[in-house]
This record gives structure tokens, C-alpha cells and sequence, in this order.
């Protein structure tokens, strides 16, 4: 018997996120999810044609109006959804960003834009829609920097 490999092939979700600090605080969402608000990096989904980089700064501005510009990758994190049947890929971005010009219009399901110190986010641990919330920002605290040149788009 014969079995099709590519009906069996297991395939990540690539997701980006932006770390953004401020005067010793860090940008986040607060944002409805399934499991009830959670705290999170402005983050989503890669989207088809678009580069890693063009995706983290449409992500951050859609849902915290902040426009990023990526300097460098922080870490790329693997990590399983709680019911298992999906992974996520995250690449995570650090950089600059500028203020909106003008009220933001947020995805849906944005309540509010914070900036928070790393030690308030570590004591709402409960609160972050996923553990690699906090490992990002830890390995940007401890210095991990890599450069974009990295990162290729060979398309």
C-alpha cells in the first residue's frame, strides 16, 4: 500500500512579533482571545507574498497602530498550541517604533495598547497568551541579537 507523504507532512504556523522598548517599558496588547483577555507582543500570522519584515510591522500597526521598524531578530521559538494540534514558528523581531499620526483604527479584538515594565509582565505570567510571550522578552533583555542580514527571501 501506498501513503501520500504530503497529506502526512506536518507544517508550522509562522507567526512574527515585535518587541518594542520605551524608557524601560515594553509595547503590548491586550487582547480577547478564546481563553479569555491575554497579554501578547503585537503579533499575527505571515501572510502569503508578504516578508518577514513586511508582516511584523503590518502586524504592529494593525493592532497597536505603533508604525516598527525591525533592527534585528531577537529568536525564533517553536511552541505548541495547548491542545497540540497546531505549532507555531515565531520570529521575533526587536526595533524602533514611531507613534501613530493619527487614532488608531486596531484589529478587532484589540482592547488596549500598554507599555509595561518587563517585571509587571512577568507578574501577570497567567495573563500572556503564551508562555513564549516572556521568553522573548527575556532573551531580548539578555542581549540576543541577531542582525537581518540573516534573514533571505529568495522568491
Amino acid at each position: 500500500m501506498i501513503v501520500n507523504n504530503k497529506a502526512r507532512q506536518w507544517k508550522p504556523n509562522a507567526t512574527v512579533a515585535a518587541i518594542i522598548e520605551r524608557d524601560g517599558r515594553f509595547l503590548m496588547i491586550e487582547e480577547e482571545t478564546p481563553d479569555g483577555l491575554r497579554l501578547n507582543q503585537p503579533a499575527g500570522h505571515l501572510e502569503r507574498g508578504e516578508t518577514l519584515l513586511q508582516a511584523v510591522a503590518r502586524e504592529t500597526r494593525e493592532e497597536s497602530g505603533w508604525l516598527f521598524t525591525p533592527r534585528g531578530l531577537t529568536g525564533i521559538y517553536l511552541a505548541d498550541a495547548q491542545d497540540g494540534d497546531i505549532t507555531y514558528m515565531r520570529f521575533a523581531f526587536h526595533g524602533d517604533a514611531a507613534p501613530p499620526g493619527s487614532p488608531p483604527r486596531l484589529d478587532e479584538g484589540i482592547v488596549a495598547v500598554h507599555w509595561l515594565a518587563y517585571e509587571d509582565i512577568a507578574a501577570q505570567t497567567a495573563r500572556l497568551r503564551s508562555p513564549v510571550v516572556l521568553q522573548c522578552l527575556a532573551d531580548y533583555r539578555n542581549g540576543i541579537a541577531y542582525p537581518l542580514q540573516l534573514i533571505s527571501d529568495l522568491r
